[in-house]
C-alpha cells in the first residue's frame, strides 16, 4: 500500500506539562522536537496549558472570566512559548510551518483541498508542519451553531473539538503509513488501575474486523485526563477511519522515542490490519 505520508503523530497537553514543576516538560519538548523530520506531520495541544502557566507565572494568578474568554486568552498567550519552543530545539536545516486549523477547514470541500496540498508540500521542502486548532479565535457558541447547521446538509461533520479528532482528521486527509498518539500513559488499559492490563495490540484481517474489536476495547474506557477531554472511549472512535483507510495507530507514552514506539521497543497500544 502506498502512503503519502510517513507519519502524523499527536501529543496531548498533559503530556507537555511538568506538574510538579508547573512548567513546560522540557525533558519530552525538546526530544520529540529533536526527532521531528520532514515527512512527519505533528498534531500538537497544549497551547492552553503553557499559556495558564505562563501568565500565573508572571502576575501570581489565573484569570478571572467566563471559561471561553480564559481559554481564549490562555490560549493566545501559549500558543507563541509552544512554536518558540519546538522551534528552537529542532534540527535547524529543516524548516517549521505552522497551521492552524478549525473544524471548517475539514466540513468545506475547497479548503480542505487547500489544507492537504499545503500539507504534501512540506517534505519536498524539507519542511515539519506543526499543526494545532485554533482556539484563540475560536468560539464555542458560534461554533456549535455552524456545526448544527453544517448538520443539516451533510451526512458526515468534523467538529475537532478535540485534537485527538483533528490528528485523526489530518490522517484521513494525507493517508499516513503511521499515526502515533502521545499521552501520559502508554496505551489502552482494560483495568486502569492495573497496568498490566495494557492492551498491546488491536488486530484483524480486514479493516471491519479492526474496527469491531476496536469498539469491544471501548467498552474498558472511562474518564479523561483533564477538564475538556474526551478520553480513551472516543480517542479509540476517533481513530476508526484511520484504520480504515489503512494507517497503522500507535497510543502511547510520551515517555519514549518515536522510532522506540514504532519499531516495537516501547509499550504501546499497536491497532492495525494484519
Amino acid at each position: 500500500m502506498n502512503f503519502d505520508i510517513e507519519l502524523v503523530g499527536k501529543i496531548g497537553s498533559m503530556a507537555l506539562v511538568n506538574k510538579e514543576n508547573n512548567d513546560i516538560d522540557y525533558n519530552v519538548l525538546s526530544r520529540i522536537s529533536r526527532e521531528l523530520k520532514p515527512g512527519y506531520i505533528w498534531v500538537t495541544s497544549g497551547a492552553t496549558e503553557i499559556g495558564r502557566l505562563d501568565y500565573m507565572r508572571r502576575t501570581g494568578n489565573e484569570l478571572k472570566g467566563l471559561d471561553a474568554d480564559v481559554k481564549t486568552d490562555y490560549a493566545a498567550q501559549g500558543q507563541t512559548i509552544l512554536m518558540e519552543t519546538y522551534r528552537s530545539f529542532m534540527d535547524d536545516k529543516y524548516s517549521l510551518r505552522q497551521f492552524l486549523v478549525e473544524h471548517q477547514h475539514f466540513n468545506d470541500a475547497a479548503k480542505r483541498d487547500h489544507l492537504k496540498a499545503a500539507l504534501l508540500r512540506c517534505p519536498a521542502q524539507n519542511a515539519v508542519p506543526i499543526v494545532n486548532y485554533n482556539d484563540p479565535v475560536s468560539y464555542e457558541e458560534n461554533r456549535k451553531m455552524e456545526i448544527q447547521a453544517l448538520r443539516a446538509t451533510h451526512d458526515k461533520v468534523v467538529e475537532c473539538i478535540d485534537n485527538d479528532e483533528t490528528a485523526s482528521q489530518i490522517a484521513c486527509l494525507v493517508k499516513p503509513k503511521y499515526l502515533l498518539i502521545l499521552s501520559g500513559v502508554e496505551g489502552i488499559y482494560t483495568d486502569m488501575q492495573d497496568k498490566s492490563t495494557l492492551v498491546q495490540k488491536i488486530d484483524g484481517s480486514t479493516p471491519n474486523e479492526v474496527v469491531k474489536h476496536i469498539e469491544y476495547y471501548q467498552n474498558f474506557c472511562d474518564g479523561a485526563s483533564r477538564k475538556g477531554a474526551n478520553g480513551a472511549r472516543m480517542k479509540l472512535e476517533y481513530l476508526k477511519e484511520p484504520v480504515r483507510f489503512g494507517t497503522t495507530v500507535f497510543i502511547a507514552s510520551s515517555r519514549y522515542p518515536i522510532e522506540d514506539i514504532l519499531c516495537g521497543k516501547a509499550p504501546s497500544t499497536k491497532i492495525f490490519v494484519r
